[in-house]
């Protein structure tokens, strides 16, 4: 494995980062346990999740993969070997409707991920999506919504940054990042905590993939110059570079066989810039799924990469693919299929 230095933190987290959204959904308890065994035996360190997960939400289901993770520290005793991150998540049915980033949102929020996952502390704590209106999940324009959203009718930046702060005064969290910004939505944090002598964000999880790489247009340019790792989310598409969805295929059990409404990835641009991808690394003989995994990994802006597998075949085969490299000419052609066919699925 190989790792990367959160200054702030003081600690070395693996590049290969353990996702977890599908357990609760596609996953069990059991297999949930398994997962977790596997990674931190290949030096997995690094685990993410968060309080609205399993994935796709469901009221019913929320909280169950951090229960699962909270079970398995219990069990084995060894929370102290992993540095572990999860997400307040402003969907309304969670606690109450409270869906702001306020003080006490978020103290309510930090108290049910501390039952769910039977710990103490977290290591970094992140805003799961900003409240205002903006460029994520899969908005590729700056609409006239946007533009007219006052953001006094939003919490101040400042009252977000100080819960935090306090958060981490206290032990509960230790740092904490954002996830879903943008790049002003970054620098406006950045900007509010240095000039009231406060603790700044860490990380910043976005999604960055061969069919996403909007984050290489201003955030990597704030990740490199302020010191902010891209923690990057959906390097495979939901399974899409794995190129089993190739050609029209619908695998039983797969992600996107089971639930029609992740269409961010399967458009008519995603699938030709899919299929030429599929051809490099078949040419190259490189396995897809560890060629779009190998591309991220070695991006110098990104601290680590979120990998997600429904199996411990597929878990293994992700991991593995921190010992990829790929030639001059791969890099070359990846970069052709990129300008014939720019971020389609933003």
């Amino acid at each position: 494995m190989q790792y990367e230095t959160l200054l702030q933190l003081d600690e070395k987290v693996s590049k290969i980062c353990l996702g977890t959204m599908t357990w609760g959904q596609q996953n069990t308890e059991s297999d949930a346990h398994t997962q977790m065994d596997l990674a931190l035996s290949e030096g997995v360190n690094f685990w993410d999740t968060a309080e609205m997960y399993p994935s796709p939400p469901d009221k019913d289901k929320q909280g169950d993969t951090e229960r699962f993770m909270g079970t398995w520290f219990h069990k084995t005793k060894q929370r102290d070997k992993v540095i572990l991150a999860s997400k307040i998540s402003p969907m309304d049915f969670l606690r109450d409707g409270q869906t702001r980033y306020t003080a006490e949102h978020i103290s309510h929020a930090i108290d049910g991920n501390l039952e769910r996952l039977q710990t103490d502390y977290i290591d970094i704590y992140q805003l799961h999506w900003p409240e205002r209106q903006a460029n994520f999940f899969s908005q590729r324009g700056y609409t006239e919504e946007m533009a007219a959203q006052p953001l006094d009718d939003l919490t101040p930046f400042l009252e977000t940054i100080q819960a935090l702060n306090d958060e981490i005064k206290k032990g509960r969290i230790r740092a904490y990042g954002l996830s879903n910004d943008t790049a002003w939505g970054l620098m406006r944090y950045l900007w509010e905590a240095d000039k009231n002598g406060l603790i700044a964000p860490i990380t910043v999880q976005n999604p960055y993939s061969l069919l996403n790489r909007l984050y290489e247009v201003g955030m990597a340019e704030i990740a490199h110059r302020e010191n902010v790792g891209l923690l990057a989310y959906s390097p495979l598409g939901f399974g899409v570079l794995s190129g089993k969805y190739l050609d029209g295929k619908r695998p039983a059990g797969a992600r996107l066989t089971m639930y029609d409404r992740f269409a961010r990835y399967t458009n008519e641009q995603a699938k030709a810039a899919t299929a030429q991808y599929a051809k490099i690394a078949a040419d190259a003989g490189l396995d897809m799924a560890q060629m779009a995994l190998a591309f991220v990994n070695t991006r110098s802006f990104v601290t680590s990469n979120i990998i997600g597998a429904t199996t411990t075949e597929q878990l293994q085969s992700n991991i593995d693919s921190i010992h990829v490299s790929l030639t001059t000419d791969v890099l070359e052609a990846i970069e052709a299929v990129h300008t014939q066919h720019p971020n389609p699925s933003p």
